[in-house]
């Protein structure tokens, strides 16, 4: 009997390890990582998961080592690989959120400009990204590889630094100051082309992704039911910012319905309490896995 098919799948080891693990056990994947392996162990027998760090995870990708895998578009950027992006998968987590790869200098610095860098040494983990950045802006800069600790090299181990930052803490906390913003970066799930052409391995992708996506939908959302009389349904219905058209059901007492819609979890708190002032009464709050549009 021939071996069954499995999809190499890599998961990104390092910063996105923790919440890829979550992002797949909201999508109703079980992924065990244990001690030091580099073989996760999946709950799907044909997925074969492989942890790789996500600086080099396209160049697998694109080599065909692993059929497809997650990392950020700004390490598909630095290595130049040839891939196929399959979705967007930002989500409203530390670690999947949307992140800043910007240029920074010293506070009080004589750099007030990109041009003021001519000649000047440059601290970059992405050396790709920021020597590609300063050969568009036709500055001739000294770029060098930073192995950590990026934002205390100014202004003593380096003029200026291009470092990744979400919030801006850890550069105000070094009293650094954003000159530019080079990119803008998001968790991508990509794939080798051609396993991208093969339609076993294809369909396998788009059916974890349906679910990938639709844990990441539901991350920030939350199901609201409740009972309303009819007469107040229009005052209820006014105040939903529905995702679709809520779900109106009738209920035994043909005075009253019963309504169902998905909701901002933020607004949830300002929003029950002016439904229960129209007259909305048994609202329930649910949490939400995974929403599939």
């Amino acid at each position: 009997m021939s071996e069954p098919r499995k999809l190499r799948l890599g998961l990104p080891k390092g910063s996105l390890q923790e919440d890829t693990q979550k992002l797949f056990a909201l999508a109703g994947y079980q992924v065990r990582m244990s001690g030091r392996t580099y073989s996760p162990d999946i709950d799907d027998p044909e997925i074969e998961c492989i942890l790789i760090r996500a600086q080099e995870m396209a160049r697998y990708v694109e080599q065909g080592v692993i059929d497809c895998g997650i990392t950020g578009i700004d390490w598909v950027l630095e290595t130049g690989a040839d891939v196929v992006e399959l979705a967007d998968l930002e989500a409203p987590w530390p670690a999947y959120c949307r992140v800043r790869w910007v240029l920074a200098v010293k506070q009080g610095s004589p750099f007030r400009s990109v041009a003021d860098l001519e000649g000047k040494r440059i601290a970059a983990e992405a050396v790709g990204l920021a020597t590609s950045f300063f050969e568009r802006q036709g500055v001739k800069a000294q770029v060098e590889f930073s192995w950590g600790a990026t934002e205390v090299k100014p202004p003593i181990l380096a003029d200026a630094i291009v470092d990744v930052t979400v919030t801006g803490s850890g550069l105000r906390e070094n009293q650094l100051e954003v000159l530019e913003v080079l990119l803008e970066s998001t968790p991508r799930f990509i794939a080798n082309r051609e396993a991208n052409q093969d339609p076993w391995r294809r369909e396998k992708m788009s059916r974890l992704l349906m679910l990938l996506k639709g844990a990441i939908a539901a991350a920030s959302r939350v199901g609201l039911g409740m009972n309303v009389p009819r007469d107040r349904l229009d005052k209820v219905l006014e105040l939903l910012p529905a995702l679709d058209t809520p779900t109106v059901s009738p209920l035994a007492d043909e005075r009253w319905v019963s309504v169902f819609t998905i909701v901002e979890e933020k607004r949830v708190r300002d929003l029950i309490p002016q439904l229960a002032e129209v007259g909305a009464r048994g609202i329930i709050e649910n949490p939400l896995n995974k929403i599939i549009n």
